[in-house]
């Protein structure tokens, strides 16, 4: 009997020591109930029968040969075409509505610039904002230079800041503006406790402050 043809009271009519032989011949493992061994022989069957048994070959359509897309139907769909040598991941420049540059305006303009939470007491903040309200850019400029408060350094910070806006956005020098409005609000109040005798504790408050300074052309009146 050939190691692959299965007798002819097929695999059944074997005992389990004649199927061990039979997976042995194949290189197949020989352990498991008679079961499992009649699925395993029977299993190694099948391939031997499909390649036995020629496949059918599909026979395909010839393709026809694809119309090439004319120039103008390339264009339209891909858009513009791409400059030949830029490298992958390159920058490019867009090609969308660009952002205008900046024009010097016809009237008078206001220019806004604001600080939050600055660690400073609105009190002591308006005190040094009274002198720079209506005065001249450069005017304030060697005010907040010179006042001995300390608020006076942020205050100073926020000027540039107002004048650096009204130069990118309106092309405006420092000795064309004025300072229209100058003003500080009340920010949240920071909780501190520091200890006292007998156990006790004391709350310190450590307040801030929400400053804002306008500025405006020499030739706007005051508000």
């Amino acid at each position: 009997m050939s190691p692959s043809t299965p007798p002819e009271g097929g695999w059944e009519s074997l005992k389990v020591d004649e199927l061990k032989a039979e997976l042995e011949e194949r290189g197949l493992p020989k352990s498991g109930t008679k079961a499992e061994l009649i699925a395993r022989l029977e299993e190694a069957e099948a391939p031997d029968e499909a390649a036995g048994s020629p496949a059918a070959e599909e026979v395909l359509p010839p393709e026809e040969p694809a119309e090439e897309p004319s120039a103008d139907e390339v264009e339209e769909a891909d858009g513009p075409a791409k400059p030949a040598g830029r490298r992958r991941g390159s920058a490019e420049i867009s090609t969308g509505t660009r952002r205008p540059p900046a024009r010097r305006p016809e009237g008078d303009v206001v220019v806004r610039a604001r600080s939050k939470y600055v660690r400073s007491a609105p009190r002591k903040a308006r005190l040094v904002m009274d002198h720079i309200r209506g005065k001249e850019v450069e005017h304030a400029r060697a005010i907040l230079t010179h006042a001995p408060r300390a608020v006076a350094d942020d205050i100073l910070k926020l000027l540039n800041s107002a004048i650096a806006n009204a130069e990118s956005n309106y092309e405006l020098g420092s000795d064309e503006l004025r300072v229209r409005k100058a003003f500080v609000d009340e920010g949240p109040t920071i909780k501190r406790y520091r200890p006292r005798a007998l156990g006790r504790a004391t709350r310190i408050n450590k307040r801030t402050s929400h400053m804002t300074i306008e500025l405006t052309t020499l030739g706007n009146g005051s508000n």
